[in-house]
């Protein structure tokens, strides 16, 4: 069964094949760290992850590295702005160095929260300054880069083909846009790959430029080098990325090793929010905490992610995300069901359930066809331990960890609830302890009539507000 994935670079779905028989090499774009990461950074994170599950699936052994940008990501794509990193010490009155390491502790939370699982290498910009001014050299040494008096830009007018990736007009997209340019640029569309820095500026380094620090492409450049080698297999990131992180990032790396660096560019398409775009400034950037504050657990909305491809925009809504929290405990119920019963079901048709399963997400991961295949062998009507076990053969790539499902449901149970809502959950536990299934149907009504929904398992119970 071949696996078959979309690269942003050919704009069309291909059979992988990677360069290496046996090993898939992988670099993946990772946060800047400045603040907390939010629901929509984390679609393109889980993404990622189920990359890496699918791959592992079909057999290859990863080595995957993710970066954190803890310097040089200014405030505008056109190098201008402050250094994000040292805004947010300001604005928090702390150490650059202090902010990363904080808001990288949070990011790892956060994906553990998330079932997502670690690349092999985590590939911090500030660690890898020498690879970084190397990198410069060579190209200033190739005629890709030029000095002047701000920075050291990269030369684009020396590329055969720029862009890419993306299909942008440079003349609609040029640096100036939003701020003034360098007048020192050849090109108003050269970006750079090394900043000399201010006198008040913390992060610097010497250099043979003076104290400078690297420009936000650089990093991603010279860590995939480093890592990967000049050519690997997979970059990953998010559609934002397109037009000019990784269009730069190709740049930079034609200019250094004659290479575009990846065989196969995958992006992930936006969250939105409520029907509109999320950002910061309309206060609708949430993050995995102020889901938890609603009752949604991360898992639930890692589920809500797999409702859409992940080359299609995708629509949050609190509504939508509490009825994936809904949809998750189904799950744990269905799988704990199946579970209980020793029914025999012919292997066939449980082939033919991991036949199309894996057709599914070989299909460029194509998670809603991949969940609703998982969502037939939940709800058929013949309960059968083999039904639980394939299930979880499909959770090593939804990640969902329903093997927990019994204890994420009891831990449901004891949430806070109403002193009058707990006296009569316990009265009906002891009903169902001395078999009393009278006195038990009776209190699940009262229990209903007061706006509370019971379910039942063998060894469980949970309880939902209505």
């Amino acid at each position: 069964m071949s696996l078959k994935l979309y690269n942003t670079l050919t704009k069309q779905k291909e059979e992988f094949k990677p360069l290496e028989a046996n090993q898939v090499r992988i670099y993946s774009c990772g946060p800047t760290v400045y603040s907390y990461a939010h629901i929509g950074n984390f679609r393109a994170y889980i993404f990622m992850d189920t990359l890496r599950r699918v791959l592992k699936t079909n057999g290859y052994e990863l080595k995957h590295v993710m970066n954190i940008t803890d310097v040089g990501h200014l405030e505008s794509d056109s190098d201008e702005g402050e250094d994000k990193m040292e805004k947010a010490a300001k604005k928090e009155n702390k150490d650059p160095y202090e902010i990363a390491a904080f808001y990288t502790d949070i990011f790892f939370r956060d994906m553990g929260r998330l079932n997502i699982e670690k690349p092999e290498i985590i590939a911090k910009a500030t660690e890898h300054i020498e690879e970084m001014l190397n990198f410069v050299k060579i190209l200033v040494e190739n005629g890709y880069a030029y000095e002047t008096s701000k920075a050291i830009y990269f030369d684009i007018s020396k590329l055969d083909k720029y862009p890419i990736l993306s299909n942008r007009n440079l003349d609609d997209q040029i640096a100036g846009a939003r701020v003034d340019v360098d007048p020192e640029k050849r090109n108003p569309y050269d970006f750079a790959v090394w900043i000399k820095a201010p006198e008040n500026h913390i992060m610097k380094w010497e250099s043979p430029w003076g104290l400078s620090y690297p420009g936000w492409h650089l990093e991603c450049s010279a860590m995939g080098r480093k890592y990967l080698g000049d050519v690997f297999d997979i970059h990953t990131g998010g559609v934002d990325h397109i037009p000019t992180h990784h269009e730069n990032e190709i740049a930079q790396s034609k200019g250094c090793t004659g290479n575009i660096p990846a065989k196969t560019w995958m992006h992930v398409e936006f969250l939105q929010v409520d029907g509109g775009k999320m950002s910061k400034s309309l206060g609708n950037t949430y993050t995995l905490d102020q889901l938890q504050e609603r009752s949604i657990e991360p898992l639930a909305y890692r589920l809500f992610c797999y409702s859409a491809h992940y080359r299609t925009k995708l629509n949050f809504t609190f509504e939508i995300a509490n009825s994936s929290q809904k949809s998750l405990n189904r799950l744990r119920e269905g799988y704990l069901l199946h579970t209980q019963s020793e029914q025999k079901i012919d292997e066939n048709e449980i082939k033919e359930y991991r036949k199309r399963f894996l057709e599914a997400v070989n299909d460029d991961l194509n998670m809603p066809l991949a969940t609703g295949i998982m969502w037939e062998v939940v709800r058929n009507t013949k309960k059968s331990k083999q039904f639980a076990q394939l299930l979880l053969e499909f959770d090593e790539i939804l990640g969902l960890d329903i093997k927990n499902s019994k204890e994420y449901l009891e831990k449901q149970v004891k949430i806070e609830l109403p002193e009058e809502i707990e006296n009569l959950i316990n009265e009906r536990k002891k009903a169902r302890e001395d078999k009393n299934w009278a006195e038990s149907d009776r209190i699940r009504d009262i229990l209903k009539e007061k706006g509370y929904q019971v379910k039942d398992t063998k060894d469980s119970m949970t309880i939902e507000k209505i």
